[in-house]
């Protein structure tokens, strides 16, 4: 490893401080007389994440009603509710919005005589709604896994409950000049295709020697990452158009990679559906087994319960997944947000994470099953938040390969260590650019010179990251490998980099946030 990066390693003397006192952070400092000067700040702002880019909070609707129970639903029967279930959604979506109710009591979902195909959703506006997470609220109990598309690829497990937007993704402009992460301004060649509150992807695949060289920040390419050095840099943001001056397209969020017009960006349509919603309702699988990572299928992703794909402004809220491999997924997904959610029971594969997705928010979510990958991000996701999560000591959090980028752990409280990352070897590194640890409390054994560029196994490749009030434990870190490091062993302040973007954006935090952190 290069020692080109800037390392702030300060050094406390507890005895001149009570214990858990917060540092005050310089970072921040930086990042706030940047915004207030209007200049580029060397954190990104993490603050557009979530549902409607946290300006609001997730709204309890009054769409029509569609109670699966009028539709031959039975709760507590011991007869499956699978098809009841499907005849209510389809209602819903000729409606062209609606709720889809569930009573409390126990609904089954995959019994002995039903298909084993997903349930699947396609359309805006519709919210699954429980009465419950809890004891006595709504349950829906998947008793038979569903097989793998390609037995002999064990990530080809569908999820149970598919919610899935619709449309067309095509090409409709090209970037013609240069812009800097940070701006919310791209020039085109041609708008004549795009209009104001469009949600548009801006997107570049290219293998040009630069860019790879640029995105690894001085780090060593391995001959083994066939898809960076074959497919090259994958970049993919989702962005809604705010304003249309001639072919300048105006953002409402900021860009969060630099655009170099020479490396063929592109604006294509986004084909999705809006305002989805999964809310208060325990999803419970039939999951008893001991864990083996890559087992087979059954125990990579046989009981896998939600699924979120090309969704905007949509969420799941107050949920609980028990007993299953893998509980949520939010993929090609844009200002998604996850909230106040539990994950209980068998250990399984995965937790809730972030796919290939931009700006999503998973906040306040609890995982006290061990998965063997705690709540994290895989594929080319940029912009994700994950905001006072919790996890046991024996996990740790995921970094999946496929290029990630800039993701927030902000006020983590779990486990830290090595070989939960995940992803393929062809695949790496785990994550790129602007990973930031904020005020992450770490929970078990320490590590001592803890590498992020791990010298010793092939899987574990991270470009050098944020790490900012780390404590806990007690771990140290290889310095040379990180490209901030502030304030480890004690938190610093702010508590929470989100909160601090958003306030600091909005100027006071939305009641929302007030609200849920005190849940």
């Amino acid at each position: 490893m290069k020692n080109m990066f800037k390392v702030l390693f300060v050094l406390f003397v507890f005895t001149m401080y009570p214990k858990g006192y917060a540092q005050n952070s310089q970072l921040w400092d930086d990042y706030q007389r940047d915004y207030k000067n209007g200049k580029p700040s060397e954190l990104p702002n993490f603050s557009f994440a979530g549902y409607h880019h946290s300006e609001k909070g997730i709204p309890d609707v009054n769409y029509n009603l569609y109670d699966v129970t009028k539709y031959g639903a039975v709760a507590n029967d011991d007869k499956s509710d699978k098809e009841a279930i499907r005849k209510a959604i389809a209602a819903a979506i000729k409606n062209g919005s609606g709720i889809v109710f569930f009573p409390k009591g126990r609904f089954l979902v995959n019994e002995d005589l039903d298909d084993r195909k997903p349930i699947d959703v396609k359309g805006n506006n519709i919210v699954f709604k429980g009465s419950g997470s809890g004891k006595d609220g709504t349950e829906l109990f998947m008793k038979n896994y569903l097989p793998a598309k390609d037995p002999d690829k064990l990530w080809t497990c569908p999820y149970l409950f598919q919610f899935t937007g619709g449309g067309k993704e095509e090409v409709i402009a090209q970037v013609i000049k240069d812009a800097n992460r940070g701006e919310h301004v791209i020039r085109v060649n041609d708008a004549a295709k795009i209009k104001v509150g469009d949600w548009i992807v801006l997107r570049v695949q290219n293998n040009a020697a630069d860019l790879i060289e640029g995105d690894m920040c001085g780090c060593h390419v391995d001959k083994t990452w066939t898809s960076l050095l074959n497919k090259g840099v994958y970049v993919n943001e989702y962005h809604q158009v705010m304003d249309v001056k001639g072919n300048s397209l105006f953002f409402k969020e900021p860009l969060l990679h630099n655009v170099d017009k020479k490396h063929n960006w592109s604006i294509l349509s986004y084909a999705h559906f809006e305002e989805v919603g999964v809310e208060d309702i325990a999803f419970v699988g039939n999951w008893h087994e001991d864990f083996v990572h890559h087992k087979d299928y059954v125990h990579d992703g046989g009981y896998s319960m939600v699924k979120f794909t090309r969704l905007a402004n949509s969420w799941i809220r107050n949920c609980r997944f028990t007993d299953v491999n893998r509980a949520a997924s939010i993929g090609l997904s844009a200002n998604v947000s996850v909230l106040n959610c539990d994950v209980s029971g068998t250990p399984g594969h995965s937790s809730i994470s972030s796919s290939a997705s931009t700006r999503v928010l998973i906040g306040k979510v609890n995982d006290s099953s061990s998965q063997w990958h705690a709540p994290g991000v895989t594929g080319a996701c940029i912009g994700t938040v994950l905001w006072r999560v919790k996890y046991n000591e024996d996990t740790s959090f995921e970094t999946h390969a496929s290029q990630p980028r800039a993701t927030l752990f902000d006020c983590i409280e779990g486990g830290f260590f090595i070989g939960r990352g995940g992803g393929a070897r062809q695949n790496l590194p785990n994550h790129m650019e602007h990973l930031v640890l904020w005020n992450y409390k770490e929970i078990g054994e320490p590590e001592t010179d803890f590498e992020f560029w791990s010298s010793k196994t092939w899987f574990w490749k991270i470009i050098p990251p944020y790490v900012v009030g780390f404590h806990g434990a007690g771990s140290t870190f290889k310095k040379d490998q990180i490209k901030v490091l502030e304030s480890l062993g004690t938190p610093v302040d702010p508590e929470s980099l989100y909160e601090a973007q958003l306030k600091l954006r909005l100027g006071e935090l939305p009641l929302w946030v007030k609200n849920i952190k005190n849940l």
